[in-house]
């Protein structure tokens, strides 16, 4: 559960967020929100240009039956386990150079799988610090991550990967440490 201020997207006087079919209860928005997104994520995702505009595409169509506001920036401050992410009046700003510099690494074609492992790193670790939408973030991440090793002629074998030991990676990665969050796509990744 995320820490916000004034969170115009929750229910008044509860933290359930607001959502299309209009439930209340935190466990049952859950259950329906892990269907929903399994559903979408058996569908093709959008095609795209691995821009920003192509991230916010992927988060809408993920998000779409549960939230109005999918693949919409967040409009507030939130945090997690005490540490904040992006301000909101930051985020378009940090999207944009952050994808820019991506486009500018040629997307990450043409490398070695350690190296590319350790870019890829670096770029999630960037993405889930700013944080830009309001619930969802992980799960467009990790689409967008199978999309931009597609791109790069690898993919990832979700099989491989030890839930416990990527969330430590994906922790320390916040605190500016990569080497955990490049060791554990190393793991994960081939051609």
């Amino acid at each position: 559960m995320y820490d916000a201020v004034q969170d115009l997207y929750c229910y008044e006087g509860i933290t359930v967020l607001k959502n299309i079919p209009g439930i209340r209860d935190q466990d049952s928005l859950n259950e329906f929100e892990v269907a929903m997104t399994m559903q979408r994520s058996d569908e093709p995702l959008p095609p795209g240009s691995l821009d920003v505009a192509h991230y916010c595409t992927i988060h809408h169509h993920l998000f779409q039956d549960i939230y109005e506001w999918a693949g919409k920036f967040r409009t507030v401050r939130i945090s997690k386990g005490g540490s904040a992410f992006c301000y909101p009046e930051y985020i378009e700003q940090g999207m944009q150079e952050l994808f820019d510099d991506l486009k500018h690494q040629n997307y990450l074609c043409e490398l070695l799988a350690d190296e590319f492992a350790t870019r890829a790193a670096h770029f999630l670790s960037t993405l889930n610090a700013i944080h830009p939408f309001r619930e969802g973030n992980g799960r467009a991440q990790t689409s967008f991550l199978l999309l931009l090793a597609d791109n790069a002629d690898y993919s990832f074998n979700f099989d491989k990967l030890v839930p416990e030991r990527f969330m430590e990676a994906m922790i320390a990665s916040f605190e500016k440490d990569d080497q955990q969050l490049s060791a554990e796509l190393k793991r994960l990744v081939s051609r």
